[in-house]
């Protein structure tokens, strides 16, 4: 008599194909900033299962993603959310998989509207329009933070970050700051990733506008003009917030990323999309800035 099993690692079981596990962090495109004083893009969701390392919004680390042999799994990188200096709503983000696990788009920023004046929901929320007043965004559980709030003309809220709420408007005519990314070391190097986008302000003088969160996120834009800027490409973070009209420029949110971590071996060494790769210990490490596929 015999019985069915598998294996986790090599070889074939009885009953189908050889499991192993595959590490992932996976990170959705960062939400755009929003219109006139406009609040921050919030980060791309953030979902690790790396080493017991944190997710976004304080979640903890996930399990990781068990791979059958000969098995093609979908790489999905997501695109940040456009930027706005018009009365259009800014967008959120694009959200990035890896097989079944699904990260959220960040939150685009709240504006100086009476129809979008908060903050968008996403992976992190993005931050409040000046004004009416406007309320950041919700993140999403486990994936990212909440958005700051405008309460005054002439600032607005800082994006959510994987690490942090994003910052509330700190005064009249200031930009709140992004909320900080989330640092992981799947790569072999400590890298900060996923930060909010910070909110745009009124006042002439530079320094009023909010920060972008650690990891890469976008500078809120001035009156001046100065900014805002873009979310870092391939981190998931959020874009800074306009300052007034689209001479002064937009904020767009920054590209997600996928990263996978695979015991060497058992890598099979089958892509599309062209990964970036490289070892690291007995893994093989395989970076994703647009999307493809890896069969196990």
């Amino acid at each position: 008599m015999s019985f069915g099993y598998r294996v986790l690692g090599f070889g074939v079981g009885a009953s189908g194909p050889a499991v192993y596990e595959v590490q992932s962090l996976v990170i959705a495109g960062g939400g755009g900033g929003g219109y006139s004083y406009g609040g921050g893009g919030g980060a791309g969701g953030y979902r690790n299962s790396y080493a017991s390392e944190t997710s976004g919004g304080g979640g903890s680390s996930e399990s990781a993603l068990e791979v059958e042999t000969g098995t093609q799994y979908t790489v999905t990188v997501g695109a940040g959310g456009a930027g706005t200096c018009s009365t259009t709503a800014a967008g959120k983000g694009i959200d990035s998989v890896f097989g079944t696990v699904e990260s959220e788009g960040g939150g685009g920023g709240g504006s100086y509207t009476a129809s979008n004046p908060h903050g968008f929901d996403g992976g992190s929320g993005g931050g409040g329009g000046t004004s009416y007043p406007g309320n950041g965004g919700d993140g999403t559980a486990n994936q990212g933070y909440d958005g700051g709030s405008a309460a005054s003309s002439g600032g607005a809220g800082g994006g959510g970050g994987a690490g942090a709420v994003g910052g509330n408007q700190p005064f009249e005519y200031g930009g709140g700051d992004g909320g900080t990314g989330v640092a992981s070391s799947i790569t072999g190097s400590s890298v900060t990733r996923a930060g909010g986008g910070g909110g745009g302000a009124y006042y002439i003088l530079h320094y009023n506008r909010g920060l972008g969160g650690a990891g890469g996120g976008g500078q809120g834009g001035t009156y001046t003009p100065a900014g805002p800027d873009h979310g870092t490409a391939n981190t998931g973070s959020g874009g800074g917030g306009c300052a007034y009209s689209s001479a002064y420029g937009v904020g767009n949110g920054g590209s997600g990323v996928v990263i996978l971590r695979i015991p060497t071996a058992s890598y099979s060494g089958t892509t599309t999309g062209s990964p970036s790769a490289s070892t690291d210990g007995a893994d093989t490490i395989l970076v994703y800035n647009s999307s493809g596929s890896y069969t196990a």
